[in-house]
């Protein structure tokens, strides 16, 4: 028997630090193992989509609709081409959300509210997905703080680079704030240390200053710098498609592992 979905926001306000590539390749990774999983491409630009294929003709039904027209949510799944891992495709109307919902009432319960109906699909072996992605945007606006309410945690990516410390304290932050106000189950699920450059010792010092802080939050596995993994998108291809062998496919591949052995622990502890 399948155990209850689970919500995770892959989240950060700083840009260029690996939220849509985790977020595609995490979850091919999960799928690969026989996980049903499902990605919301919460982000104006459309980087999951295109990253998983999709061109614009296949976005006719895209989250835009779900949270401002109330489309159900179901009626904008899509398949990929990988099997067990769909996608709720973003659009370039998305950008327009923002002003669109403001003022409206229950504007930042809109994404929750949509996720309540896949909860309650089940068949007889559990939930229609097992783990539902939802890739922000790269800023503290409407469309993150519904993502932050919709989910049962965030995944933080965090490039390792000088003000990664700085830019985490400040999401961290908000997190704070939507679990005081919005969403009181909101949890961490973990950092991921990702960009990692063995080269480079500035990211050894950061890694073991996060490490530091924010101790067993951190995740053991690091993903690094790889060519391979920046190449894939432009192929319309998760990295685990594109070259399962080179070294950032095998790091998604183990971090898929850690995140179900820390969600199995989660849930035995609760």
């Amino acid at each position: 028997m399948r155990l209850a979905m689970r919500v995770i926001s892959v989240a950060n306000q700083k840009g260029g630090v690996g939220k849509t590539t985790t977020a595609i390749n995490l979850g091919t990774a999960l799928a690969a193992v026989g996980q049903e999983v499902l990605i919301v491409d919460l982000d104006p630009q459309g980087n999951a989509s295109t990253g998983l294929g999709f061109s614009s003709a296949q976005r006719a039904k895209s989250i835009y609709q779900v949270l401002v027209d109330r489309l159900p949510l179901a009626e904008a799944v899509a398949p990929t081409a990988i099997p067990r891992l769909s996608l709720v495709p973003s659009s370039l109307d998305l950008s327009a959300a923002e002003m669109e919902l403001y003022g409206s009432s229950g504007r930042s319960f809109r994404l929750r509210d949509s996720l309540r109906e896949l909860r309650g699909q089940r068949d007889e072996t559990g939930p229609a997905f097992d783990y539902v992605l939802i890739d922000c945007p790269p800023s503290l606006s409407v469309l993150t703080v519904n993502a932050l309410t919709a989910a049962d945690a965030v995944l933080v990516p965090l490039q390792c680079e000088f003000f990664a410390l700085e830019g985490l304290s400040k999401l961290l932050k908000t997190i704070e704030l939507v679990r005081g106000n919005l969403n009181p189950r909101l949890e961490i699920q973990g950092i991921i240390l990702t960009m990692f450059d063995r080269r480079n010792k500035l990211s050894d010092q950061v890694a073991a200053d996060v490490r530091q802080h924010l101790g067993d939050k951190v995740y053991r596995t690091v993903i690094p710098r790889n060519v391979r993994v920046s190449e894939a998108p432009s192929y319309g291809k998760p990295a685990l498609l594109y070259d399962h062998r080179c070294v950032g496919s095998q790091a998604y591949i183990r971090l898929a592992g850690e995140l179900i052995q820390r969600e199995r622990a989660l849930r035995a502890a609760a």
